[in-house]
């Protein structure tokens, strides 16, 4: 009898586990609230986003081909390559996209206090001001991982949680794969996340080679299946 109550009580914990580990670490999960996932599904537009930037090589490149084909994306860039990097943030605003808070240093959020959160959340705000001239409303943590304290955070600071709903995989796949992945994933209001950066890395030990390729690929068939691009803004609540 004890030995069926601790097997009943051991599968109850396995399975809270796997959703407490489901509702913080699944980009799809509401249970951190309010979060964008996916915008509006009353019409066919998706929004581009990148994450991990600026990087010296592939931002410059990626940017040359969202202008060639007239997009607009959205760069949830981390505080430390914008250090490094401060002209290619002011070549990302000065065509029109969209700039994201994506923390200071790229961490897990996993079990860090309020106190470091808000840290690399408002470092990163100061970063970007400085070089850019105004704080972002938008952030997306890294890995798409929340932990408790941070949607009060944001919402003190006038912030938006965003996460994603569709997505090229291009931290492990090629040109060919990250195209039919993230074509594969699209609906009405898909968010669509790649990188240009990767964490905070030095330049060395980043490539996007294979998102740089993948790229105009991508836009053409997401044009052939009907859908228009749109600014991640158009995506937020109103009210």
């Amino acid at each position: 009898m004890l030995l069926t109550a601790l097997l009943i009580l051991a599968g109850f914990g396995l399975a809270f586990g796997l959703w407490f580990w489901w509702a913080c670490a699944t980009p799809s999960s509401t249970f951190f609230r309010p979060v964008l996932v996916r915008g509006p599904q009353g019409g066919k537009r998706v929004s581009l986003t990148f994450d991990d930037g600026p990087s010296e090589q592939f931002t410059a490149q990626i940017l040359d081909i969202l202008r060639e084909h007239h997009v607009p994306a959205t760069f949830f860039v981390c505080g430390k390559n914008v250090e490094r990097y401060p002209d290619l943030l002011r070549r990302i605003v000065a065509e029109g996209h969209e700039v994201g808070n994506h923390t200071y240093s790229h961490p897990f959020l996993f079990f860090k206090s309020r106190k470091r959160m808000a840290a690399e959340i408002d470092r990163t705000q100061t970063v970007i001001e400085q070089v850019a001239g105004f704080r972002p409303t938008l952030f997306r943590p890294p890995y798409g991982a929340r932990w408790f304290g941070l949607v009060p955070t944001l919402l003190e600071r006038g912030m938006h949680l965003i996460q994603w709903s569709a997505t090229g995989y291009d931290w492990k796949k090629d040109a060919a794969g990250i195209t039919r992945a993230a074509l594969c994933d699209l609906k009405p209001g898909a968010v669509i996340l790649l990188h240009d950066g990767r964490e905070t890395r030095r330049a060395s030990e980043i490539d996007r080679s294979p998102t740089v390729q993948a790229l105009a690929d991508l836009i053409h068939g997401t044009r052939r299946q009907g859908y228009t691009f749109a600014p991640l803004k158009d995506f937020l609540p109103t009210n």
